[in-house]
């Protein structure tokens, strides 16, 4: 242990995490959705919440982009910093989840262990993963922020697919191709996921 570590004394609190979600009438859990950049991770997190609000759950996403350009705003894309951005999304998600939220985290997420930390953090049966499955070739096709051009110029270094690699989940909660089906029907596949493990209504 470091010395502030030492220094340092858990605080319980006299609310729990049932409480919490009784009062929100739902269980809490973190959905994390991983794949390839322009997989379509944000777009289905975005249709997800929306579904979720019409149910009457509450509900947060937590996406990559918009993390990074506050809470982790100090890390690059090397390896390292790569897991340090998942190491502390995966501790955010764990208080969200604590609060009594459902959280839908959208990351790439490239590296197996970083995924499996966020899934330990966790109670079991709280932790679902969405592998949001496309092909680097439709992924670079669709490229809307421009970005796998950028890398393939060099422009861009440690870009995942391209010089970095990424790590397929081996066996995910939940598979979904956004080159098979529309958004509308990978969300409805989502749903139908979480109602049938009692996660909502």
């Amino acid at each position: 242990m470091t010395l502030v570590e030492n220094n340092l004394t858990w605080h319980e609190q006299r609310i729990s995490k049932a409480q919490r979600a009784e009062l929100k009438n739902q269980r809490p859990f973190l959905l994390w959705l991983t794949g390839l950049s322009g997989a379509g991770k944000s777009t289905i997190a975005n249709e997800l919440e929306c579904e979720m609000y019409r149910g009457g759950h509450h509900s947060y996403i937590l996406d990559g982009d918009n993390v990074r350009q506050h809470l982790n705003g100090d890390l690059g894309f090397s390896n390292g910093d790569r897991v340090e951005n998942i190491r502390r999304i995966a501790e955010v998600s764990k208080l969200f989840v604590d609060s009594g939220m459902i959280i839908i985290a959208a990351f790439i997420s490239p590296f197996r262990a970083e995924r499996e930390l966020a899934k330990r953090l966790l109670e079991e049966g709280e932790f679902v993963e969405v592998y949001v499955k496309a092909s680097l070739d439709i992924c670079e096709k669709r490229d809307s922020k421009g970005l796998y051009k950028k890398a393939r110029l060099g422009e861009i270094k440690n870009f995942t697919g391209i010089d970095s690699p990424y790590e397929e989940p081996v066996s995910p909660d939940i598979v979904i191709d956004n080159a098979l089906n529309s958004v509308e029907d990978n969300v409805q596949i989502i749903l139908a996921y979480l109602r049938g493990q009692g996660l909502i209504n």
